[in-house]
């Protein structure tokens, strides 16, 4: 009997069982909560430590703002409140008694941090300000799917102010390429469509808002992180506001900029196999799994050295030694969880001074020598992170096809993503492709860069249906 649903029979079932039988979450109490569990924790904290390196890269520093927000704050950016408006939760009562004033809990920290901006910038020389917060946010969802879409989730959310409009613009954008494209590519092996959202999609309250949309493995799209310049908007309802170098009164510039637990379940969908996870080796928090073949004392000893000098020259590396499970229980539980490498050892590997390695990636098992374990095991995972991006990259340009019309474009979202002139979209056309569940995901220059604006000539689209 199949550990998991196939793939590519029943995919929502599939994904369903990856959580489960990977160990990654739950189902939380409250109806659209989810609970992590250590093992999908552990790949979170591996994505929270390498994002937040490159978020400091860039000047930016953490800080921490209040869980409940004042709803009058949310009030004073019309648009925001508009917004966000169906997916808040509001109390009403606390210490046994009804509030003077409803307070939210937090769908997002615009406002709040808005405030505080308000009290620390006095002048130009405090900008720019770039402040980043991890933290839990609350959406109530109506349609709950773990790690995609939970009523809270886990994310970081960076906010910045800036003198001018074109140092707001720049950093948005530092952001987007350096921090989380590079984090998408080069960690989670994962190619992205970059551009910007039309003026119907952007965030509420912004200007003008960056994403990165993958394909999944269904062929839909999955928003795996946005940046957004929010123009003057929130300093001017929030009083944001600097003296200049030439003594007069300016409105600060703001940005905000996050990415969230998504990500795990865009690792899930666009990397897994109808035997559970594959998880790239740069991110995975077990690289290597070392099996003794059988619970052989003398086995387990040589694996656990091989396992000891591996993690001296950096690798991260568990033993699986398990009483009472057999091999083969333990091969496909490494594999559920998407460990990128099994080294196997047997009697005949030992008297033959051989270990096997196995790849998560394509299966495929290579016998080395016990002296150079050392030398091929690094090699053999900087092959795999690169074999994964280059088999995603594949998939999703087999799956994505260039159109000219908006009815082609609907018969190529059934299988993956459409790409055709902007032009030829336009507002009326957003409002067709709605009506097929459909989504222009971003704007793009024919090379792929983003444009400065939805007015550029020759702009391109990407359109397919999305989580």
């Amino acid at each position: 009997m199949a550990i998991l649903s196939p793939r590519g029979e029943d995919f929502p079932r599939w994904y369903q069982d990856v959580l489960a039988k990977a160990e990654l979450a739950d189902n939380g109490p409250v109806r659209g909560t989810m609970v992590i569990r250590p093992y999908g924790y552990a790949i979170w904290e591996r994505m929270q430590a390498d994002v937040d390196a490159r978020i400091k890269a860039t000047g930016a520093v953490n800080a921490y703002f209040p869980l409940f927000i004042p709803e009058s704050y949310l009030r004073r950016e019309a648009q925001h409140i508009e917004g966000f408006s169906p997916e808040l939760a509001v109390v009403t009562h606390g210490g046994g008694k009804e509030l003077e004033e409803p307070v939210v809990v937090r769908p997002t920290s615009e406002t709040v941090i808005g405030e505080y901006m308000s009290k620390w910038t006095q002048s130009y020389r405090d900008l720019p300000l770039l402040l980043n917060q991890w933290a839990n946010v609350v959406r109530w969802e109506l349609r709950p799917r773990l790690f995609l879409r939970t009523s809270e989730f886990l994310w970081q959310e960076g906010h910045t102010a800036h003198v001018d409009e074109a140092d707001a613009a720049a950093y948005a954008r530092r952001i987007h390429l350096e921090v989380y494209l590079e984090f998408m590519t080069s960690v989670l092996a994962l190619p992205v469509f970059v551009g910007r959202k039309t003026t119907k999609e952007r965030f509420a309250g912004a200007t003008n808002t960056l994403t990165l949309e993958a394909m999944m493995g269904d062929g839909k799209a999955l928003q795996m992180a946005t940046s957004h310049e929010l123009g003057q908007n929130f300093a001017r309802a929030f009083n944001i506001d600097f003296l200049g170098a030439d003594g007069l009164r300016h409105l600060a510039w703001t940005t905000s900029w996050g990415s969230s637990t998504r990500m795990i379940g865009g690792l899930i969908m666009a990397h897994g196999d109808d035997n559970g996870l594959r998880i790239p080796p740069r991110l995975a928090p077990t690289q290597v799994v070392a099996l003794p073949v059988r619970d052989d004392a003398t086995l387990i000893e040589q694996i656990s050295r091989i396992a000891q000098g591996l993690r001296a020259v950096g690798v991260r590396c568990d033993v699986d030694a398990r009483p009472g499970l057999s091999f083969g229980r333990r091969v496909t539980d490494a594999e559920l969880k998407g460990i990128p490498l099994r080294i196997e050892l047997g009697p005949r590997d030992l008297a033959a001074g051989n270990v096997t390695l196995a790849r998560r990636d394509t299966s495929e098992k290579i016998v080395v020598p016990l002296d150079d374990v050392l030398t091929t095991v690094p090699a053999l995972l900087d092959d795999v992170q690169k074999a994964m991006y280059t088999a995603a990259l594949a998939d999703r340009d087999a799956r994505t096809r260039d159109v000219s019309s908006l009815q082609d474009a609907v018969e190529a979202t059934a299988v993956g993503f459409a790409r055709l002139p902007w032009a030829a979209v336009g507002d009326s056309g957003e409002a067709r492709l709605a009506e097929e569940s459909l989504t222009v995901r971003c704007i793009q220059r024919p090379d792929g860069t983003i444009p400065e604006n939805e007015d550029e000539p020759d702009l391109i689209c990407i359109v397919a249906r999305s989580y």
